[in-house]
């Protein structure tokens, strides 16, 4: 099937869109972070730290006791603690125009995945622009719902930090035309296995986000605690719990998508290769990547490894994404070797 030139010339204009919106997202939600009134929990956390600071340091605090199962489960499902929302302001109605601008840009991203996969009659799932495109609009997607739940809005300037980050990595280094699907990839196992891949991925990325900014946030605290000096952006990063709680709900999301994508890529090996795991490069770091996720999930539900310990897990299983996404693509040669650069 010939290529629509027409809509491939759409598909590279609407990338073009959605990365202009986006840089006009990422200004907006700067404003709102550095000059938005923080909430009024961490308002209050601040000023208490520092009147302990000053008067002589903080009390010690106690070490944990340990939990019971029934404990453990009944705090990893309980609803995280709400966070007063960050008051109003003029740099308020920055956020809520980087949210439309947000939106505004998943759709520009997505018009350009659907008409790419229209102009070469076929899912845009076959190169590494194309999915690290629709990595990014799953992020972006999975950012916006969070928004919706949680008064996180602010936090927005990061998210869009690694999806500029990553876009412009393939807009630039990683294009490809748009073109028909080699035989390999030519299977209805594709339309199943790699949207699994691609949603885990986004969802994984924002909790990277947060992960990062549940470590940043955490050791703000323990400097403020030991009364030392500190800057003032961190405190404007929500309570550590809550960071800690949304990490831990992203990757519980993600997760399950993550195995049944791995599942269905073996069912795919076994129909197209007659084997179903060979250790192939690709198959290997996708299961790394699981294995650190999943240790992830259960140091966080473990006593002594919940918190920092626990999250530092889960920013080392995006480092093996990002190996995996990019070192096995573009170094690595074997069977799964589509990157299409």
């Amino acid at each position: 099937m010939p290529v629509d030139s027409g809509l491939a010339s759409l598909s590279d204009n609407l990338l073009l869109a959605a990365l202009a919106t986006y840089v006009l997202a990422m200004v907006g939600y700067t404003v709102e972070y550095s000059f938005g009134r923080g909430s009024a929990i961490a308002v209050t956390k601040v000023r208490t730290a520092r009147v302990l600071a000053g008067a002589g340091g903080p009390e010690e605090v106690e070490e944990p006791a340990k939990e019971s199962i029934e404990q453990t489960i009944a705090r990893l499902t309980a609803s995280p603690p709400k966070e007063a929302p960050r008051d109003g302001g003029r740099a308020a109605w920055f956020g809520r125009f980087a949210v439309a601008a947000t939106a505004l840009g998943a759709l520009f991203q997505i018009g350009c995945l659907v008409t790419r996969g229209v102009a070469a009659g076929r899912a845009p799932f076959g190169n590494m622009y194309e999915f690290v495109s629709a990595v990014c609009v799953v992020g972006v997607v999975a950012w916006l719902v969070l928004v919706l739940r949680r008064p996180v809005r602010h936090l927005g300037v990061f998210v869009m930090a690694i999806v500029l980050m990553m876009l412009g990595i393939a807009g630039s280094l990683l294009y490809a035309e748009a073109a028909p699907l080699m035989p390999a990839l030519n299977s209805y196992w594709k339309e199943i296995h790699v949207p699994c891949m691609v949603s885990a991925s986004g969802i994984f990325m924002v909790g990277f986000v947060t992960a990062s900014l549940y470590l940043i946030r955490q050791r703000y605290d323990a400097r403020i605690a030991a009364g030392k000096p500190v800057g003032s952006l961190a405190a404007r990063l929500p309570e550590a719990a809550t960071l800690e709680r949304l990490t831990f709900r992203l990757h519980a999301i993600a997760f399950p998508i993550w195995t049944i994508g791995i599942i269905l890529g073996a069912l795919w090996a076994e129909a197209a290769w007659s084997r179903y795991w060979g250790w192939d490069p690709k198959e290997t770091w996708a299961f790394v990547s699981w294995v650190v996720y999943a240790a992830y999930l259960h140091a966080r539900a473990t006593a002594g490894w919940r918190g920092r310990r626990a999250t530092w897990i889960a920013v080392l299983g995006w480092a093996t994404m990002m190996v995996n996404l990019f070192a096995i693509n573009l170094v690595t040669s074997g069977l799964h070797s589509y990157a299409g650069v």
